[in-house]
């Protein structure tokens, strides 16, 4: 299908044409500096021609050396809330200004982000930090606003960038200057117009009377309140706070950008419950259960960072639900490489792996106390936790060979060493190995059996999993495994079968994890996405329920009766459809 012609870009007011020329030269100049600072005095037409470029490379259709990917109006904000807001628009689960960075760092796609007004934000010195921090990357171009003479203007001008001061005569074409207010008479002298580059409020009186019921004062040692406020206000002021509020500051401000997405109070509610710490104000949890009593979770138990009783076990890299000697456990790698074993009813300690291994990608549980990890490096390593170790006394001597969960693992790591791809995802499948490559295939391994394969996705293989599907009455089953790429696609695969020719799912960011079970209810299927979406879908009837941790989820597991477990950087939660 051919594309349609690009939108016709329509002229500035007030005769900046040569200011917007300029603007699109240095768009599509790859030699030009990064960092471009639009100054110029109050009322100098400042706002008007920046909205003018946003309105016009955030339409579909933009060719890409024109396109805005980002923008965000600074006044008001902060560089955390300025991140946050970022970090949606870009598909990108920040938390602070530095893990954007990182992540834009970590993503080598042109970005073109604009930030109107940095002299009205509420802590400009920072945010000129995280300015800079992003126009310090190749792929990465950032237009800024600032009004001439202030701090933060000789701040960003002080480096390379391309600066155009409106008050110079050269940005104004004076005759097509006097054209426009010619052809419009009412129009304000101010070109950047009374009611900000937006023009007039348009808004309808109940969305204006809804938004001052928002502005109203909030209690921010009340959940219930804060829930309920503006999100952004009750963020600007956490952060202004000096007090820890019985818990809810730390717990809202971990939770970032989760809350303050547009959400019915009880899911805001039910976000901040996962995200409190166990120091909190002890009558604060009931309180937001309550309020989160019309949300498609509940709060099984959680552990967040700084949990004493029992202790958080850690940033959590991948997690594998226990079977066999492992029943009603949960295996949980960290981003040390250590990989602990927890009770799954309340996430105690219950042991760990002797030995760690660092740049941890996978774990893969199968069903005889075994635990493989998958390294950074395509590398399997398999042990054994404390309490589920092989068979002693008279079993022991008994034993004269290998199991068959022996020799399976052993086949695994001699088909693993001739793969010309490095292993990027890994699961474990009853009597099978899974395995994801760098390249986009998927790899079924089994001990005695010729190994099957499956070019799945396009570039890296980021997750999988499996479970055993009933097809007959007589208990009998077939492997069904929903595979993630960094392509931004979740894809089901029966190996016995092709796999199917459309994605279960897909969207404009890679897959961080999958987990998959058989519930009463039927074929569930767990997606955690790269910008912080956590999704459960019941397959048989499309129900979807949604949960943001606030940062990125970066594993999934489901117990034995079907609970989600969630696992971020920063907490470790397990939740309950209602």
């Amino acid at each position: 299908m051919n594309a349609g012609p690009a939108p016709h870009w329509s002229r500035p007011a007030a005769g900046r044409e040569p200011a917007a020329a300029a603007l699109l030269s240095w768009l599509g100049d790859p030699h030009a500096p990064n960092l471009a600072v639009l100054t110029g005095s109050a009322g100098s037409g400042k706002s008007k021609l920046l909205a003018w470029l946003i309105g016009h490379g955030t339409r579909p259709g933009t060719v890409a050396e024109r396109r805005v990917h980002g923008f965000v109006p600074l006044p008001g904000q902060s560089a955390t809330t300025a991140a946050w807001m970022l970090g949606d628009q870009l598909s990108i689960a920040a938390r602070s200004p530095g893990e954007l960075v990182a992540a834009l760092a970590a993503d080598p796609r042109r970005t073109v982000i604009a930030l109107p007004e940095l002299h009205g934000a509420e802590q400009p010195g920072p945010l000129v930090e995280l300015v800079l921090g992003m126009a310090s990357l190749e792929h990465v171009r950032v237009l800024v606003e600032v009004r001439s003479g202030t701090p933060w203007a000789q701040a960003l001008t002080a480096g390379a960038c391309a600066r155009m001061d409106l008050d110079e005569p050269r940005w104004t074409d004076e005759a097509r200057r006097a054209a426009w207010y010619a052809d419009h008479p009412d129009g304000p002298d101010d070109p950047d117009g009374p009611d900000g580059p937006d023009g007039p409020d348009d808004r309808t009186a109940p969305e204006q009377e809804q938004e001052q019921e928002q502005a109203a004062p909030f209690d921010l040692d009340d959940p219930a309140s804060v829930c309920a406020a503006d999100p952004w206000s009750v963020t600007t002021a956490y952060e202004r706070s000096a007090e820890g509020h019985g818990g809810l500051r730390a717990a809202w401000l971990r939770a970032g950008a989760a809350l303050t997405r547009e959400q019915p109070a009880a899911d805001r509610a039910l976000v901040l419950l996962a995200a409190l710490g166990d120091a909190a104000d002890p009558r604060l949890p009931g309180v937001l259960e309550a309020v989160a009593r019309d949300a498609d979770w509940s709060v099984v138990w959680h552990r967040v960072r700084g949990d004493v009783t029992p202790p958080w076990p850690g940033p959590v890299r991948s997690l594998a639900t226990g079977t066999g000697p492992l029943a009603g456990r949960l295996v949980v790698a960290d981003h040390q490489g250590t990989v602990r074993v927890l009770d799954a009813d309340g996430a105690r300690s219950a042991g760990r792996l002797p030995h760690s291994v660092p740049g941890t990608r996978a774990v893969a549980e199968h069903g005889d106390g075994a635990v493989s990890v998958l390294d950074e490096h395509g590398l399997l390593h398999t042990g054994r936790a404390a309490d589920a170790a092989g068979p002693k006394g008279l079993a022991a001597l008994l034993d004269d060979g290998p199991s068959a969960r022996e020799r399976l693992l052993e086949a695994v790591q001699e088909y693993v060493r001739r793969l010309p791809e490095p292993v990027t995802a890994l699961t474990g499948a009853g009597d099978r190995v899974v395995l994801g490559d760098a390249a986009g295939t998927v790899h079924v391994v089994a001990a005695g059996a010729a190994p099957r394969t499956a070019p799945l996705h396009t570039g890296r293989v980021t997750a999988v999993a499996g479970t055993a599907l009933p097809v007959s009455a007589a208990g009998d089953t077939v492997l069904l495994l929903y595979t993630g790429g960094a392509d931004g696609t979740v894809r089901a695969w029966a190996p016995h079968t092709g796999p199917l020719p459309e994605p279960v799912a897909a969207r404009d960011c890679a897959v961080n994890a999958v987990a998959v079970t058989t519930a009463a209810a039927g074929l569930v299927l767990a997606i955690a996405w790269a910008d912080g979406l956590v999704e459960q879908r019941a397959l048989d009837d499309d129900r979807l329920r949604t949960f943001r941790p606030g940062g990125q989820a970066h594993a999934l597991a489901f117990t034995a009766d079907g609970d989600l477990v969630v696992g971020t950087d920063e907490a470790i939660v397990r939740l309950r459809g209602r």
